[in-house]
């Protein structure tokens, strides 16, 4: 199988994996689609990208990977916490579905060498999701922008609410700009990604992704600056940017900021921090404290938790929370003591704005897009591949002619 077929594969693979974690609750779509149907779409594309996998590593090549294995830990966790079927026989479900994400993530870890290769996938299948997005936006702007989210763009062909979408906008608008730091890309190509990103990025509201953008930007810039003459330049405009729209448009970017909340709904953090006390006041036993409950839909007493570290908590206990935290730890230790390079900013951008979208998002402890992007990130930090050098044709001796042969003293 030739390298240029394999990588499409590879790409094929890495897309189906974003459409599996797309998720199927949103907002309502132009054409009612059912929910039945899209989980059948998602987790079809999840067994079709542990199928390609497989075929194209039919050898079962792996590479050693902290990142995977420790997932592997808490997918075990995950079983050994939803055999009790606390949280229904949809906890099982979602093992199994963790289960073949996992199994693909192993599967893919061949390839992953320190590259931008899944850089560059994430990007491209990102975009398309935000193609669909911009492209309901146009069909049916109501519908993109219905009075039930305030006025925030959502998705009217497939089913995305605007965190999501904000999610998406900042992580491959991010990973853009440091592609043409790095010199990986022309600004033509990346402007035609940043610009449309940055428009739906905004369409949103979403305060989570535009400070984990600006914040995932500032350290992976700032992890180039001794070593790159563009991220210093890129960096004093930006600071100047930022001073200049302070000052210019600081009541403006307040009011996008609060969304017309009251300081009371602000400060509780949209009603998050209630649910969030409710959770942690709740009785627990021994078990489900060190082990959580099973997986389930991220809820509790029927209302979102939007906290990864929470969720984690509720699910699969404490001992979920340190494997979790493990997985954050380990990638950034390794990042921090990577030599400087674009691989390394990139990997850098994408754990702390995971860390960042953490604190009111939920999925680190789940199939989810959060779980991909550190994936990206640790094939940013898997060392190169070491390549066997060719070896050298045995060439037999040709005998040196008569005239050349030394003569023999006797």
């Amino acid at each position: 199988m030739g390298r240029d077929h394999t990588s499409k594969i590879v790409g094929t693979v890495w897309g189906l994996l974003v459409l599996n974690t797309l998720g199927s609750a949103g907002a309502k779509t132009i054409i009612p689609l059912p929910r039945s149907l899209i989980q059948m779409v998602t987790m079809g594309a999840l067994a079709a990208a542990f199928a390609l996998a497989l075929a194209v590593n039919l050898r079962l090549r792996i590479r050693a990977n902290a990142y995977v294995f420790l997932l592997t830990l808490l997918l075990a966790l995950s079983v050994i916490s939803s055999v009790n079927l606390e949280s229904g026989f949809g906890a099982l479900f979602r093992c199994a579905r963790l289960a073949l994400f996992v199994g693909t993530l192993w599967l893919l870890s061949r390839w992953w060498d320190g590259g931008l290769t899944f850089v560059r996938h994430h990007i491209r299948m990102y975009f398309v999701v935000l193609g669909s997005v911009a492209a309901g936006a146009i069909i049916s702007p109501g519908a993109a922008m219905p009075d039930l989210y305030g006025g925030r763009l959502v998705g009217a062909l497939w089913p995305l609410t605007p965190p999501q979408i904000g999610q998406y906008a900042a992580v491959i608008t991010g990973l853009a700009v440091l592609l043409v730091l790095g010199r990986r890309t022309d600004r033509g190509s990346a402007a035609m990604v940043i610009v449309p990103a940055l428009v739906l990025l905004a369409l949103t509201h979403t305060r989570t992704a535009t400070v984990g953008l600006l914040i995932g930007l500032a350290l992976a810039i700032g992890s180039l600056v001794l070593t790159s003459a563009a991220a210093r330049r890129f960096f004093a405009w930006a600071v100047l940017c930022a001073a200049v729209g302070a000052v210019g448009f600081g009541s403006l970017l307040q009011a996008w900021f609060l969304r017309g909340q009251s300081q009371e709904n602000f400060t509780s953090l949209t009603g998050r921090a209630k649910v969030w006390d409710a959770l942690l006041a709740a009785p627990r036993t021994t078990t489900e404290y060190l082990f959580g409950v099973g997986l389930g839909d991220k809820s509790f007493g029927g209302l979102p938790i939007d906290n990864s570290w929470l969720a984690v908590y509720h699910e699969q206990g404490v001992t979920g929370v340190v494997l979790v935290a493990a997985i954050i730890i380990v990638l950034g230790g390794v990042a921090l003591l990577r030599p400087p390079s674009l691989s390394r900013a990139c990997a850098i951008f994408l754990i702390s704005y995971c860390a960042i979208a953490s604190y009111t998002e939920a999925g680190l402890g789940d199939a989810s897009p959060y779980l991909l992007h550190l994936a990206v990130a640790a094939s940013l930090l898997a060392a190169p591949v070491a390549v066997d050098p060719l070896p050298t044709p045995d060439v037999p001796r040709r005998r040196a002619p008569r005239w050349a042969r030394r003569s023999e003293v006797t």
